[in-house]
């Protein structure tokens, strides 16, 4: 054996150890005189430090500048413009930015991790937070230990402290032992008193001197700073362009001056800062509406970029409820009725001929069956508590809890064999050994001991000798296993005195089989046909047999496409590598084996998102582009390890965060695709124009004006705008293309050459100097919201909650031909009265650009619909 059993210590816990637990009134008093379990956070931004970093951006910068040259030229009307821009944009973005914190702060809450103590006198869930010292913690593989404590009983419990010491070798932690909070439970078990919590624990102590660490910009953050700093450059060279050009035409140099820092204000997206934030902060905030955690703001961006989702198999796409659906001796084969983990149902007789249950079982014919539901009751690490309504409440694993459920059917009595019969030695089941052994002192006055090995039929199987009765049990594990069920096999040995620490495997001869069913979710198979819509390919990667592991996926539809079925020793291998893309089942993988099949998938060019549970999954979670972690059946460790938490364990939650990612990133392009191209047409305007006899197109105010309207809140709006389904029905884009690629620059240039062009036709129209400047303002305005009604994303019904950029454009487009006809506005901004009918043209050929983009963007919309 690889790892010898670790007795229990004799003399019970260490002295000076309550293991009593605490009283629920107790624990409060102790949270009210230490505080929560909490390691210590960063101070909150003040609002001074968000006014700041909201200032500190280049393209506000280049508006600071601007509202300095005009003031000091005596420009003040433009000046309390450029003013109310900066203003109206600071105020939006740390609105947003509080907004976000807290969206945070409420997920930070949301995705707590939990601890079992025992509380007046029984076994709780509670929130990590809530654990005081003098709480007792019971520790199992996965767990993360909540706070510091010392080990009142252990059984081969190993822990890994790498999060604590930088050593990556799990070390055995022994009855008297210390496990410190942040560390994980790799394998075994065992119960601790909690001696520190929050600061004072270690792990509080470490965060006490990173709570100040500032977080990095996502990388599409990153990516956009880089597009606004190239923007600002653009920007200035294009208002010394004009000014040089002014001055080269004879024009005054201080009101050239004025109207080519206006121009340069006006060529840039200055509330792009804001629309990010606000992208990114709600749809994170909307992902946990729908129980979707993210515990890593670039994931939100990365979801929309998943190609491959590698799943696994329990409580993801199957109930994660096992149930006990067969029961295999030697001497016959039984079958089990009810449902769950109801009280209801029964052990009956199984008659294979009519594959139907027969009559109930003989007290004298279940010896064998009775013999195996003991050592199913003794190796075994869960509880049943209740039953209440009806059913079992269940505390710890769903597979070793349906064993019991199973027992209880048959005789609820059997649940009391624990009690007597008391287990001296462990060894606990891993993915590794594949196997639970345990040892019992029989309570019979002759001190007999009882061995007990259950696990895969494949390794329990071998460790016994040949003979009929094995070869039975191999046919008919097989004979489960292609009907997609986990079989799990059983051997005991009676002793006379206790076996060797080595020796515990000898002797053993077969009790039988059981097979257990976890029924795949009702809405499994539509899921997967999303995902297939999506562009996203589904795999399945599972420790269970390759038949158990087949059969789930035909019905699941995951190898609808003739995907094949490979197997951990394949991967281990490396054929998978080659022939990656045709694999859709990988069955008995090991931890390391689904990290190499994500780097597999990753190597050619995929995205993969990987879920998963245990801690066997944590490495591959980490290795993913996104790992999804399971929120009430998955282990402290698969969270933490993990970008997404999934609060419901349903996967159905994963297309809708990948459908959030996506609709963030059209967002994000689409308000680039309108704020780039308004200002691309006011450079041409104000380029253009006086090579077709207008001076002076536009005025600085006039510019400056329609710039806070176009890019304040109706561009800020852009980042709540609704999912456009037409993003779920094609692949994602890749993360790495610019923001700017699969044509987007191209649009952008048609959109703002559109509108230039209106603009320009409005200024023509209206000969007379001042009316023709006043034309070209009300038309270059109300056509840029035009498009960005053009371009919005398709919604339905009346609600004002999707609506939300409609009421920006409408009010905004309402303060622009006030601008253009409200007498106090007309002093400020330099405008004049129109004729009505003039007034109503130009409100129509303002809407021109608009059309044509939406016309155009049907067309190529129907063409790409041909082509799939």
């Amino acid at each position: 054996m690889s790892q010898a059993p670790e007795s229990r210590s004799p003399e019970g816990p260490p002295s000076g150890l309550d293991t009593t637990g605490l009283t629920s009134a107790e624990a409060a008093r102790r949270r009210e005189e230490h505080g929560p379990n909490e390691a210590p956070r960063a101070a909150p931004k003040s609002l001074a430090a968000r006014v700041f970093d909201q200032l500190r951006d280049p393209m506000i910068l280049l508006l600071l500048g601007a509202l300095v040259v005009v003031a000091l030229v005596g420009d003040l009307a433009d000046a309390a413009i450029i003013a109310a821009v900066v203003v109206l944009n600071t105020v939006i973005g740390v609105v947003q930015e509080v907004r976000a914190a807290n969206a945070i702060a409420a997920l930070d809450k949301l995705a707590a991790p939990h601890a079992t103590v025992v509380r007046d006198g029984r076994f709780v869930r509670v929130a990590a937070p809530d654990v005081v010292p003098g709480d007792v913690v019971r520790l199992e593989a996965g767990d993360v230990v909540p706070a510091d404590a010392t080990l009142a009983e252990a059984a081969g419990m190993q822990v890994d402290e790498s999060a604590m010491t930088g050593e990556s070798v799990p070390v055995d932690v022994l009855t008297g032992g210390e496990v410190l909070s942040g560390t994980v439970v790799t394998r075994g078990r065992g119960r601790a008193v909690v001696t520190r919590t929050g600061a004072e624990s270690g792990l509080g102590r470490i965060a006490a001197l990173i709570a100040s660490t500032a977080t990095r910009p996502t990388p599409l953050q990153q990516r956009l700073a880089r597009l606004s700093r190239q923007l600002v450059v653009l920007a200035l060279a294009l208002s010394a362009l004009v000014f040089v050009l002014g001055v080269l035409r004879g024009q005054d140099a201080l009101p050239t001056l004025v109207l080519a820092v206006s121009l340069a204000v006006a060529a840039i997206p200055e509330s792009l800062p804001a629309v990010v934030s606000v992208a990114l902060a709600l749809g994170a905030y909307r992902m946990a509406r729908h129980s979707a955690l993210v515990r890593w703001l670039p994931a939100v961006e990365t979801l929309g970029s998943v190609t491959v989702l590698a799943s696994d198999k329990t409580g993801t796409l199957t109930e994660g409820q096992m149930v006990a659906q067969r029961l295999w001796t030697p001497f016959a084969e039984w079958s089990f009725s009810g449902r769950g983990y109801g009280v209801e149902g029964a052990l009956q007789r199984y008659d294979d001929r009519s594959a139907d249950p027969a009559e109930p079982v003989d007290a004298d014919d279940a010896v064998g069956s009775d013999l195996l539901l003991r050592d199913l009751v003794l190796c075994n690490d869960a509880r049943l508590g209740g039953p209440t309504d009806g059913a079992w409440t269940v505390v710890g694993d769903p597979m070793e809890a349906a064993l019991l459920v199973a027992a209880a059917k048959r005789d609820p009595r059997l649940l009391d064999l624990p009690e007597a019969w008391t287990r001296e030695a462990e060894v606990p089941f891993d993915s590794l050994l594949q196997r639970m052994v345990t040892l019992h002192r029989a309570p019979d006055p002759d001190g007999s001991w009882l061995v007990v090995c259950k696990g895969a039929p494949e390794v329990v199987l071998d460790l016994l000798p040949p003979g009929p009765s094995v070869d039975a049990a191999r046919a008919a594990a097989d004979r489960y296993a292609l009907a997609g069920l986990r079989v799990l096999a059983v051997a005991d040995a009676v002793h006379h005195r206790p076996p060797a620490e080595d020796a515990l495997e000898r002797g053993l001869a077969l009790r039988g089989l059981v097979a257990l069913v976890d029924p795949a979710r009702p809405d499994a198979r539509k899921v997967i046909e999303e995902c297939r819509a999506a562009g996203i390919r589904t795999i399945l990667i599972t420790g269970d047999h390759p038949r158990t592991a087949r059969a789930i996926a035909d019905e699941l539809g995951i190898t609808a496409d003739g995907g094949e079925v490979s197997d951990g020793a394949a991967v281990a291998r490396g054929e998978h590598v080659d022939r990656v893309e045709h694999i859709a089942v990988y069955a008995r993988t090991r931890p390391e084996q689904k990290v190499d099949i994500v780097s597999a998938w990753q190597q050619h060019g995929a995205v993969v998102a990987m879920t998963g549970d245990g801690v066997n999954d944590a490495p591959a979670l980490r290795s993913a582009d996104i790992g999804v972690a399971m929120g009430d059946r998955g282990t402290e460790v698969a969270r933490q390890a993990a970008d997404l938490v999934l609060a419901d364990d349903d996967l159905r939650t994963v297309v809708r965060a990948v459908g959030e990612g996506r609709r963030i990133y059209r967002n994000i392009r689409t308000f680039l695709r309108y704020g780039l191209a308004g200002g691309l047409a006011e450079v041409l305007v104000i380029l253009i124009g006086p090579f077709l006899g207008m001076p002076v197109p536009l005025a600085p105010g006039q510019i400056l004006w329609i710039n806070m309207l176009t890019h304040g809140l109706p561009g800020v709006a852009f980042g709540g705008e609704p999912l456009d389904p037409a993003v779920m029905t094609r692949p994602s884009p890749s993360p790495d293309r610019s923001v700017l690629a699969d044509g987007l620059a191209r649009q952008i240039v048609v959109a703002g050459s559109l509108i230039a062009v209106v603009s320009l036709v409005a200024g023509l129209v209206v000969p007379s100097g001042d009316q023709s400047q006043t034309a070209v303002f009300l038309c270059l305005g109300l056509a840029q919201l035009g498009v960005a009604l053009a371009v919005r994303a398709p919604r339905q019904g009346l609600a004002l909650r999707s609506r939300g950029l409609e009421l920006a454009v409408a009010g905004a487009a309402l303060l622009q031909v006030l601008g253009a006809v409200w007498s106090p506005l007309q002093d400020l901004l330099g405008t004049t009265d129109l004729a009505l009918d003039s007034t109503l043209w130009l409100v129509l050929l303002a809407a021109v650009p608009g059309v044509l983009v939406r016309f155009a963007d049907r067309v190529i919309e129907a063409r790409a619909r041909v082509r799939a």
